[in-house]
Parts: C-alpha cells; structure tokens; sequence
C-alpha cells in the first residue's frame, strides 16, 4: 500500500511540476530537427518514468540495446500490464510516441505530454476515426518520429502472449520503416498480479533484431504479425536457455 501511495502521490506532484517543460516543449521550434526535438522531449517522460520504476523498487535488465537502428521505427511489444510504457520510457534508449486509446485524451496534462510525444489516439469504436489515426501515425513515422504499438490489444497480465493483430503493423509497412520487436516480462508482477497494489517484480526488456522494410513488403501482414510474435516468444526461450 505504502508503494502505491508513493506512486500516486509522486505522479501527481511530478505532472504538475512538469507544466512549465510541457510549455517550452510546445513552443520548440518547428524547423529543429527531428531527432533533436524528441530527444528534448522525452527527456522529462523519461526521468519521470525512471523515478517510478524506483519507487516500485522494481529491478529491470534490459538486452539487446544494440539492435537499436537510427531513424524511425515502429517498436512492436507484448503487452503484459499498466507499468509497459513506463518501464519502456525509462529504459529504450531511443524517444518514442505511442499508440494509445481516444480515452486517454480526456487526461489533463498526460495527455498534453503525450500530444508533444507525437502519439496517436485511436477510437477503436469509430473506424473512419481509427482509419485516420493510423494515417496520422504512417505520417509521424515518414517525418522521423518512432512509435511503439502493442498489437495483443490488451494486457495478458502475466499469462500467455496473445495473438497479434496485423492492423497497426501496416504503420511499418505503409511508412517504409523497420519494424524492432520488443519483449516485455515481469510488468504484471508490479501491479496486475498484487491485487493493484504495487510491489517489487523482476523485470526483462529484450529488445530484438529489426526486420527491415524490404522483408516486411514481402509478406502478408498476418504473416508478419505472426512472425514478430514468435520472435518475441523466442526471445525469452533463448534468454532462459542461456541463464
């Protein structure tokens, strides 16, 4: 109870400290260049998110760092809990938006932050609304910004990966960038797992080879999804194998 307490309390305090950046960030000169302008702004969502996982006293190995390629990427990730987006802000070392439900707007300052982050809302009840949001996200990724999605469509919570959808992987497809697998273990054990109480959990990020844009244009879109999953499974399979 007392770690969550700390977490509500600090995410609370921290977003309303962060008003002032939020205003600079908004006014960052359009010309700066890309990859400027979003490492300036994910460094606040990043320190926030760093202080988070510390206060759920969580310990978090990542692998793969690496396989990081510059330019634009779609991050595509299992999707195990509530505390993915933090863990990834505070140890992908690379800025990124991401894809998010239309709700999430209603959210005052977060969703401020997420609008300069250049992540796309989408209202998966409105499909000409959802249809757009996915030609924003191809248009964030052709002007240089990177976005994580989690084609599952919802947490597992610490069970078995779910099947991905191929929907939101056209982003990579349509935008002619690579596509950077990502697999996410032990979120669920901080929060989804305690009765939404918040505890320490040991947690694995393994970041995976790209698949480049040539092997995506190749296949079926259901094939890819269905490839990038297994690449994640297997990625934990190699990771407990060699442990």
């Amino acid at each position: 109870m007392i770690r969550l307490i700390a977490f509500v309390v600090y995410m609370i305090s921290y977003l309303v400290y962060s008003l002032p950046t939020l205003a600079k960030m908004k006014k960052l000169h359009p010309e700066m260049p890309v990859a400027e302008r979003d490492r300036l702004i994910h460094q606040l969502p990043s320190k926030w998110s760093s202080t988070i996982m510390k206060i759920t006293g969580s310990k978090v190995e990542v692998k793969g760092q690496e396989f990081l390629p510059e330019g634009p990427v779609v991050f595509v990730c299992n999707h195990e809990g509530d505390f993915d987006i933090p863990v990834l802000l505070a140890c992908i070392d690379k800025p990124f938006g991401f894809i998010s439900k239309v709700e999430v707007k209603k959210a005052p300052i977060i969703s401020s932050w997420m609008e300069v982050m250049n992540c796309v809302f989408i209202d998966r009840k409105d499909r000409r609304s959802a249809v757009k949001s996915i030609r924003d996200g191809v248009e964030k990724l052709k002007s240089g910004h990177s976005i994580v999605i989690f084609p599952e469509g919802t947490r597992s919570k610490g069970g078995p990966i779910g099947d991905f959808k191929a929907g939101g992987l056209r982003l990579a497809k349509d935008a002619g960038v690579p596509i950077v697998p990502i697999g996410i273990k032990g979120t669920a054990d901080i929060f989804e797992k305690n009765n939404r109480l918040v505890r320490p959990a040991n947690v694995q990020i393994i970041i995976c080879q790209p698949i480049e844009p040539h092997l995506i244009r190749e296949k079926d879109m259901k094939e890819i999804a269905t490839d990038v999953r297994n690449i994640i499974i297997s990625s934990f399979i190699k990771e407990k194998k060699a442990s």
